[in-house]
C-alpha cells in the first residue's frame, strides 16, 4: 500500500477531542449496539447504511479524495470497492485469528504490509457460532464451546487490532471466507492515536435475520448448506462460550504482538454475557485452556 494511503489526517488528530467530537462520540457510539438474535429484521442501524451518509456535527474524518463517513455497511462487491485504495489494495482489520500473521497468510498469501492499530468504539464478544469448529472437529456442542470472535459497537471501548492489504481481486473470496459477517467500513488509527486517512472492512456481528435475508438471500437452502448441516439453527447467540483451540490460538497472537496488545485483548474481550473478560474466564471456567495442545494437523494453523 502506498504511503499517502497510510498518513494520517493532521487536521482530525488536533481537533479529535474537541467539544463537537465529543459530543459526537456520545451520541453516535451509543446508537451502535446491534441487534439481539430474536430481534425483528431490518432494525439495525447499518442495515443498507451504505446507502446514506452517517452525519455528525463536527468535521469528519474521511478517506482521501471521498465523501463517506464511518462506519459504514458494505453488502455487494461494489460497496467494497469504494474503499479500494487507488493502487488496487483493500485494507482488512484482524481482531482474532487474524492476529496472528502466520494465520492471516495460510487464507492470504499475498496480503502485504501487516501492522497494528487501534479501533476505537467496539468490543470483542464471543458470540458467533462458526461452522469451520465443527468442519475441523474442534467444535464442543456438548459444552456450548462452538464461539468464535466477532465485534460490535460499544462506546468507550478500544481494541488493539491489525491492519494488512489484499489485492482488490480477493473481495469476493474475502466475502466467501467471512460469509455470515456484517462488514463494515471503518477508520482505525495508529497506536499514537492519529487516525488513519483509508478506511479498513471490519467483520462485525450480524443478526440471523439480516444474514438470511441480505447474504443468503433469503434462501434456506443457501442456509443449511453453511449451517443447517451442522444442527446450527442460530448463528448469533449470547449463550455459548469460547471454543477452546480458537480462544488459545487469538490469545497466543495477541500475546506475540507484544505487551500492549495482549493485555488489550485480556481485558477488552468478553464473553457473550458482556461482563466476563476473557482475562477472568481463563482463571475460572476457562482454566487449563492455555495448556491444550491443539490436535496436529491444526498445531500450525491454530499455533498462535
Amino acid at each position: 500500500m502506498s504511503s499517502n494511503s497510510l498518513r494520517a489526517a493532521p487536521l482530525y488528530s488536533l481537533r479529535r477531542r474537541s467539544h463537537h467530537h465529543l459530543l459526537y462520540r456520545h451520541h453516535y457510539l451509543s446508537s451502535l449496539s446491534f441487534p439481539t438474535t430474536d430481534s425483528k429484521p431490518h432494525t439495525s442501524p447499518f442495515h443498507f447504511a451504505h446507502r446514506r451518509r452517517l452525519r455528525r456535527p463536527s468535521p469528519a474524518v474521511m478517506s482521501s479524495g471521498s465523501d463517506l463517513w464511518y462506519p459504514f455497511q458494505l453488502d455487494e462487491e461494489s460497496d467494497f470497492e469504494r474503499i479500494v485504495s487507488p493502487d488496487g489494495l483493500l485494507s482488512v482489520c484482524g481482531f482474532g485469528s487474524l492476529l496472528s500473521e502466520r494465520s492471516a497468510r495460510s487464507t492470504f498469501p499475498d496480503l502485504i504490509d501487516f501492522r497494528v492499530a487501534r479501533l476505537n468504539g467496539f468490543r470483542r464478544v464471543f458470540a458467533h457460532v462458526a461452522p469451520i469448529f465443527f468442519e475441523r472437529g474442534i467444535a464442543n456442542p456438548e459444552t456450548k464451546e462452538i464461539s468464535s470472535l466477532s465485534v460490535e459497537p460499544c462506546e468507550g471501548e478500544t481494541l488493539i487490532v491489525t491492519l494488512f492489504s489484499i489485492k482488490k481481486s480477493e473481495i469476493l473470496s474475502f466475502i466467501e471466507r467471512e460469509h455470515e459477517f456484517r462488514f463494515l467500513a471503518v477508520l482505525p488509527e495508529s497506536l499514537d492515536g492519529i487516525p488513519f486517512t483509508s478506511a479498513a472492512v471490519l467483520c462485525a456481528r450480524f443478526s440471523d435475520e439480516e444474514y438470511l435475508q441480505i447474504r443468503c438471500k433469503g434462501s434456506q437452502e443457501t442456509y443449511f448448506k453453511r449451517y443447517g448441516r451442522y444442527n446450527i439453527h442460530k448463528i448469533w447467540r449470547d449463550d455459548i462460550l469460547p471454543c477452546r483451540v480458537y480462544l488459545r490460538h487469538c490469545v497466543l497472537a495477541a500475546k506475540n504482538l507484544g505487551h500492549a496488545a495482549y493485555g488489550n485483548f485480556l481485558d477488552h474481550t468478553f464473553l457473550g454475557d458482556r461482563k466476563t473478560t476473557i482475562r477472568e474466564y481463563l482463571v475460572t471456567t476457562g482454566s487449563g485452556i492455555m495448556e491444550e495442545e491443539p490436535p496436529e494437523p491444526l498445531k500450525t494453523r491454530y499455533g498462535g
